[in-house]
């Protein structure tokens, strides 16, 4: 027996008949499975060693360039992965299939954030960073191979946000856990930040959740795990539920959509714009293997690519280098 047959075979005798099992995981290539990790754990792997992962270091969560101790995408990341397999432990569901779906969950988000988001939207009527993520995993890493990622880890990350719900109990996990990392986290950063005070969260929220992102978390995850063991699905309680829901609107009226960040967001958006007007008019400006997909797609998708797939810093280092003059050059 295989070290990864005795994983799956622990998997059948210790998970809930409701986890997903690795042993039934399906990849839309067939390949050989490893001899020592389960097809779960395999895919974990895949996307911690992608470069899509690695870039999430240098891409903003909320802050552009705010400092050391600020959240990126890849400790959001993290974060993520790590409370949704506290959960997924107190629920005896699969941890190798929730961390995968968390670390895979945003690697097709823009730079600068939701701003960033927001200006591809401007441009092509629809942009989604859950789809771009689908497409990242299935279509870029690998040189446009693709990462070959199960299903389940695929579905969980296309539907970690939106209107469709993950069909794996592991997915809906993500799903919650995002939420619950973003929102106490970005609460975190907004007080480092001085947006922020414990007294300006609604009396609601203060009296469900408390005022300390660490106890916001631990009663929202303990929640988390007590209802859903008795409901069969993935699900807080009323009050958690309608506490969190108002949590979320006072960040987006606070933090997300604060006047004080305008100028910022505003800014940000302008560096998208820029280089999506400059790649459509020169796209032999992009680098080769872009250029290179230009056939296999559109010139349009390409672009759309390569700017999504930029970090915040080389971002703003392409925008400087095509459009602000050099040091020293004075205008007469």
């Amino acid at each position: 027996m295989t070290i990864r047959e005795r994983i799956e075979q622990l998997e059948l005798t210790l998970l809930s008949p409701l986890a997903a099992k690795s042993c039934e995981a399906v990849r839309d290539r067939e390949e050989a499975p490893c001899d020592f990790r389960s097809a779960y754990q395999r895919d974990r792997d895949r996307i911690l060693h992608s470069k899509a992962f690695r870039r999430l270091k240098h891409k903003t969560q909320v802050y552009i360039s705010p400092g050391d101790h600020y959240r990126t995408r890849m400790t959001h990341s993290l974060e993520t992965a790590q409370i949704s397999r506290t959960i997924a432990r107190g629920l005896r569901l699969n941890e190798d299939l929730v961390e995968a779906i968390a670390l895979g969950h945003d690697v097709g988000h823009t730079p600068f954030s939701h701003a960033g988001e927001e200006a591809l939207k401007e441009i092509l009527g629809q942009y989604a960073h859950n789809e771009q993520s689908l497409r990242v995993v299935e279509c870029l890493e690998r040189d446009g191979q693709g990462l070959n990622l199960t299903r389940a880890v695929k579905d969980g990350i296309a539907n970690h946000t939106g209107p469709n719900k993950p069909y794996t109990l592991e997915g809906n996990i993500v799903r919650i856990g995002d939420r619950i990392a973003y929102l106490c986290h970005d609460y975190d950063d907004g007080m480092r930040a001085g947006l922020l005070r414990q007294s300006d969260l609604p009396p609601n929220v203060r009296c469900v959740l408390g005022e300390k992102p660490s106890s916001m978390i631990s009663i929202m995850v303990a929640d988390m795990i007590r209802v859903s063991e008795t409901a069969g699905e993935i699900m807080l309680s009323s009050p958690v539920q309608a506490a969190m829901d108002e949590f979320r609107q006072f960040m987006f009226r606070a933090v997300y959509n604060s006047e004080k960040l305008d100028d910022e967001r505003r800014k940000a958006k302008y560096v998208i714009h820029k280089l999506y007007e400059h790649y459509m008019s020169f796209p032999e400006a992009l680098p080769k293997e872009f250029i290179d997909k230009e056939s296999r797609w559109n010139i349009e998708t390409a672009v759309v690519d390569y700017i999504a797939g930029l970090t915040d810093t080389y971002a703003i280092y392409t925008f400087e280098k095509l459009f602000v003059p050099p040091n020293g050059i004075i205008a007469r």
